[in-house]
């Protein structure tokens, strides 16, 4: 469904991803993990139009995203929930969520789409009138996810989902997204910092380390690998010191 074909993607002057190269397909959940300043984040923005590629190219199915501006992509059926969540907070809940309605298509489905919305994230029907800026960080997370999934993409990009959070609010949320890939059979793109909580989540990951893919393959098979826990959960060096 969506292929990244040995991109690299410069800040001005200043390179930032060497030659990646990464997939998803239709349903799937994938996982690009690594450190703070890994490149992961630049992956994503590349994804949604909001950094240039100079080598290599984006494929959605058989359109080329690359050199599309970011609202052509978002009307193609790929939306971002961003890091740091980014919501409106002045405006209410509701207003949040319309916003995310952006396309001809999204408005013409805009209720049926927030209803489902409301049955898996329950607190945001509540607080529908409430300012978002008073909701808790973890309802933050919730309507910057329903505000993505209100555009109805065919492709969601999560970019540090459990950043700042506590771990039960990441555990539900990470239960919910499992739930909307299931039922409603979407491809799901998560960056994440916490690679346990992500190869959980994921079918197949890809681990990054300055601007570079160094690893990859099925996602439990990654969890199990002494040398992945060992240099990126820390597991085998504890076992040792103790």
């Amino acid at each position: 469904m969506l292929q990244i074909s040995n991109i690299d993607v410069y800040y001005g002057d200043i390179q930032a991803l060497w030659d990646v190269s990464l997939r998803i397909g239709d349903g799937e959940i994938v996982a690009v993990l690594g450190s703070n300043g890994a490149g992961k984040s630049t992956v994503m923005k590349s994804i949604s139009g909001l950094l240039k590629v100079r080598a290599g190219h984006i494929d959605f199915g058989n359109i080329r995203l690359d050199g599309l501006p970011a609202h052509h992509i978002v009307e193609l059926g790929i939306s971002m929930v961003p890091e740091g969540r980014r919501i409106f907070p002045q405006m209410s809940v509701l207003e949040n969520l319309e916003v995310g309605a952006s396309t001809n298509a999204a408005r013409k489905t805009r209720q049926n789409t927030l209803e489902w919305i409301y049955e898996f994230f329950t607190p945001l029907k509540l607080r529908a009138k409430q300012k978002a800026g008073t909701l808790s960080g973890g309802e933050q997370q919730m309507l910057a996810i329903g505000r993505a999934l209100m555009s109805v993409p065919k492709v969601l990009l999560i970019d540090e989902m459990s950043l700042g959070l506590s771990p039960i609010v990441v555990q539900e949320l990470s239960g919910v997204i499992q739930g909307i890939n299931k039922l409603r059979k979407l491809a799901v793109l998560l960056v994440e910092q916490d690679i346990e909580l992500a190869l959980s989540m994921a079918s197949r990951g890809y681990i990054m380390e300055n601007g570079r893919i160094v690893d990859q393959g099925d996602a439990k098979l990654m969890l199990c690998n002494p040398r992945i826990k060992e240099t990126y959960l820390g597991i085998g060096a504890e076992e040792k010191a103790g």
